[in-house]
């Protein structure tokens, strides 16, 4: 079973979990869920595992994977620190970052777009995705690059989420010109300022993020 379907299932499953079909607290049984997707249980339990990692759900010895609703303090200290270390990321990377890395956030940017075209949220998260983490490269600091891929990868499911406000992903294309034009001028300060507010969540994006984590509570 390829990785793409195991990616699959978790999307649908988090999306289970934010529509409110799967409630706080709810045991995911390996079994019925192989069964509901008509696969295996090795994609089944491989799925769960990413949604352990993201938060989403805890694993209980000999009890099994429960869905797990993170608060909103916990949600806030979460995105606080991610804008910090993205804030990182951007000043070391307008110092280091190479021509072929802007070409390529250049290439990612172009991608997000067709994906605002065709209303894709989920298609646009993707190459938002690889934007920061060329970002993250082009740190040039593998300690900190890890860091950012990891803290990234916990909170995918909510900046998913994120990307359904309305007008969202055009204001998250307006603001990733704005970090490409900083680091493309070397101006280390104006990169990071620029990516600390893009990933901060604040006002009504917070309000947005906590309205479907109060839906499916």
């Amino acid at each position: 079973m390829s990785r793409s379907r195991t990616d699959s299932i978790a999307d649908d499953l988090e999306e289970m979990i934010f529509t409110g079909q799967f409630k706080d607290g709810d045991r995911l049984d390996e079994i019925r869920l192989a069964a509901r997707f008509n696969v295996s249980r090795t994609p089944i339990r491989e799925a769960l595992q990413r949604l352990v990692s993201s938060g989403l759900a805890a694993q209980m010895p000999r009890r099994g994977v429960f869905v797990r609703q993170p608060g909103p303090v916990e949600l806030l200290e979460m995105f606080e620190t991610m804008a910090e270390i993205e804030g990182v990321c951007g000043r070391l990377a307008a110092r280091r970052i190479s021509d072929t890395a802007l070409q390529d956030l250049a290439a990612a940017n172009a991608r997000c777009q067709d994906a605002i075209a065709a209303r894709d949220t989920d298609g646009y998260y993707r190459e938002n995705q690889l934007f920061h983490q060329i970002i993250y490269r082009q740190s040039g600091n593998g300690f900190l690059e890890k860091e950012a891929l990891r803290l990234q990868h916990r909170l995918k499911p909510f900046r998913r989420i994120q990307l359904r406000l309305r007008g969202r992903m055009a204001q998250s294309m307006a603001e990733h010109e704005t970090i490409v034009s900083a680091l493309t001028d070397g101006d280390a300060g104006r990169a990071a300022d620029a990516l600390r507010d893009h990933v901060a969540v604040q006002g009504e994006k917070f309000h947005h993020l906590m309205s479907h984590l109060k839906s499916s509570a």
